[in-house]
């Protein structure tokens, strides 16, 4: 048996039911931007959007191409007789696949990503993935999701994809015992946390998306579930219906969310707490160090977070109970009430969280309060730096390794950064 815990949860906490849910005008990138670290972590896919020019100069943006680099995603770009029906777009289709596969023999899946474009004209992809996957077969797995920004914001581009891979998965032998981790990690904090759960001696770990789209980890009963990143709902429900059992647990970011991620685990495995206490204590005692530099100019800040990439509470938990900035509006896209009941449970009593976005209200709010820091889409940044309100780019909390107890400095001083660049340019 385990313990009595480190990581206890307030009895108090946010109160789900003061949430004040807004509809309407929403400032969102779409899940297109997903592909930019999707196709950097599966190493052997490919990502074919069917869509727009602005779709292909989105990704280019995002990604920072350069023009001489052969990344592992494309546009198929629908023109102006697809769009109008004049083109026989699976044709076309097929062709591009052809030359992709041809051009490029070690990709073994290949994705055919949606976008508003194909959603609008009702393009099939689900059928030509098919289509494909029997004129490959063998040789590419070929898969379709949807990552078009008509009804999602832009971190569901991913919780598509691997809900997509979910019924590829091998079964797990019912005598088998696993960890599966959801989410998209950095190389660098997957190797890390593969050497922490080996040490607390948790075996056979696996992680979705893995590296290789050949070597997709099993799932079944004996499946424990455990999710590093916060918006990938959908893919969790899906693999529970495989059997999975979801570990509840903070999200692993600062020092008091990964000791509550990791400990969920170590609960599962019966493992006692005074030996995870003694595998993290190096590690805590440097991520606390860090932390502590930059908390010096953290302190005391009033932040508020716009709705965007669904990393909103967990973050603003981090920054709150380890920083010690002021959270004055935390906004989220989408509120999984159960995935985010531990993080609730951490955020401060009668805190004005809002779920889905009015932008016309939120930045009415936002201008009243005055806040010293705002975490925002791109789209909204600069607008509001020319208003004298200092931002942050919420994109950058999915682009940095921003994971695990020897990322936790490095997420503070994400925060850090725009106010001393503030300092700065008032002297």
């Amino acid at each position: 048996m385990t313990d009595t815990a480190i990581v206890s949860f307030p009895a108090s906490g946010c109160d789900v039911s003061s949430v004040t849910l807004e509809r309407g005008q929403r400032q969102v990138f779409c899940g297109l931007a997903g592909i930019v670290w999707l196709h950097r972590k599966i190493q052997d896919a490919f990502f074919l959007v069917v869509g727009s020019r602005t779709c292909a100069h989105l990704l280019q943006s995002a990604a920072g191409v350069m023009i001489f680099a052969e990344p592992r995603f494309a546009t198929a770009i629908l023109q102006e007789r697809d769009l109008a029906g004049m083109a026989d777009c699976n044709q076309e289709l097929d062709r591009v696949a052809a030359e992709i596969l041809e051009r490029r023999p070690d990709i073994k899946t290949l994705f055919l990503v949606g976008s508003c474009p194909s959603e609008v004209i009702k393009l099939d992809l689900a059928k030509a993935a098919e289509r494909l996957s029997a004129a490959y077969r063998g040789r590419v797995r070929v898969l379709d999701y949807s990552a078009s920004g008509l009804e999602a914001t832009f971190t569901q581009g991913e919780d598509t994809c691997l809900l997509s891979l979910v019924p590829e998965l091998p079964p797990l032998a019912d005598d088998e015992r696993s960890l599966l981790v959801l989410g998209t990690l950095p190389d660098v904090v997957e190797d890390q946390f593969t050497r922490m759960f080996a040490e607390l001696g948790i075996g056979s770990v696996h992680f979705l998306p893995p590296r290789q789209s050949t070597a997709f980890p099993p799932v079944g009963r004996g499946t424990s579930l455990l999710l590093a990143q916060p918006f990938l709902g959908e893919t969790a429900r899906a693999l529970q219906k495989r059997g999975a059992t979801l570990l509840t647990a903070p999200f692993p970011f600062g020092v008091e969310g990964t000791l509550g991620w990791l400990q969920a685990a170590t609960d599962a495995w019966e493992i006692p707490v005074a030996r995870l206490h003694e595998v993290t204590a190096p590690a805590v005692a440097r991520a606390q160090r860090g932390i502590a530099r930059q908390r010096e100019i953290l302190v005391g800040k009033r932040i508020t977070f716009l709705p965007d990439s669904q990393l909103e509470l967990p973050i603003a938990r981090f920054l709150s109970r380890e920083c010690g900035m002021e959270l004055v509006e935390v906004a989220t896209p989408f509120l999984e009430r159960q995935l985010m009941a531990p993080e609730l449970a951490l955020l401060p009593t009668g805190l004005r969280l809002t779920e889905g976005q009015d932008l016309e209200r939120q930045l009415d709010r936002l201008r009243a309060d005055r806040p010293d820091l705002t975490v925002c889409g791109l789209g909204l940044a600069n607008p509001l730096e020319s208003e004298g309100l200092r931002t942050k780019w919420s994109i950058e909390l999915v682009f940095t390794p921003v994971h695990g107890f020897d990322q936790a400095a490095d997420l503070a001083e994400l925060f850090a950064r725009p106010l001393v660049r503030s300092s700065l340019l008032r002297v």
